[in-house]
């Protein structure tokens, strides 16, 4: 299967769409965004963010596997070696069971399950995954589908914090302080959010080789740093400055064929 695309990040339309599918505003999203994902969709190399689970492949094969391939196919957590280098353990188990492989991941800005395909909206895993590689608009809809398919779309609504906390993260949400960051993200998100074009604008940087920080859509030093070294290497004029002349430069080195 192909896992990689362009990496095209969320847009006004996507977070348009996950609003009204859960009946919210953007504070919100913003908080599960910022408490409960990894924050960006997509790896450096534009494919999606993963995460192996052996034991879910342990389950969805039975356990044919788990003789020499302990660190793919087991009844316990872990094995995990991180980062994009969770594709090389995808497909090794791709090649033992694919269907059982692409369900034993998490994919995606809001990392869900493979397993969970139907929740999630899409009708079979394949499809999930040709979703979650499409863009964030897919992958964020994917977990608000699964937020709503999973009865919290109501608390999330009322702000109940706590008791969305303890439907996403299970009983010991309390450990991490689930609830009071949540809370504590919709209270700064109700202030100010995110820029998405910004945002955009420090996936695309990612792409292309600077390091633009956190891909969280706020001004900070890095982002200027980024932007300048793109603006010089560029001939525009050095303002460090999301600028029009900067924003088309970008797109077009980093999302146009």
């Amino acid at each position: 299967m192909k896992f990689k695309s362009k990496g095209q990040p969320l847009d006004d339309d996507g977070m348009d769409k996950v609003c009204n599918t859960l009946g919210v505003s953007e504070s919100e999203i913003w908080a599960i965004l910022t408490v409960e994902t990894r924050g960006f969709g997509f790896f450096r190399d534009r494919s999606p963010q993963i995460l192996f689970e052996r034991h879910i492949f342990h389950r969805q094969t039975n356990g044919l596997y788990d003789e020499g391939n302990a660190d793919i196919s087991h009844k316990n957590p872990g094995g995990y070696r991180g980062g994009s280098r969770e594709y090389a353990r995808l497909k090794r188990a791709i090649k033992l069971d694919q269907d059982a492989a692409l369900k034993s991941a998490s994919w995606g800005i809001g990392q869900v399950m493979g397993v969970n395909h139907d929740v999630a909206g899409f009708p079979t895993v394949k499809a999930l995954v040709q979703g979650m590689v499409k863009n964030e608009n897919e992958q964020l809809l994917a977990m608000a589908h699964f937020i709503k398919g999973n009865n919290l779309a109501g608390v999330l609504q009322r702000n109940n914090w706590v008791s969305f906390a303890r439907g996403y993260n299970g009983r010991d949400f309390k450990k991490n302080e689930y609830d009071t960051r949540l809370a504590a993200a919709h209270a700064k998100y109700k202030i100010i959010l995110p820029d998405l074009s910004l945002r955009s604008g420090q996936a695309a940087l990612q792409y292309l080789g600077f390091n633009p920080g956190p891909i969280d859509g706020l001004r900070g030093r890095r982002t200027r740093s980024a932007i300048i070294q793109f603006q010089e290497q560029s001939d525009l004029t050095e303002t460090g400055e999301l600028d029009q002349n900067t924003e088309d430069k970008l797109t077009e080195s980093a999302f146009m064929d």
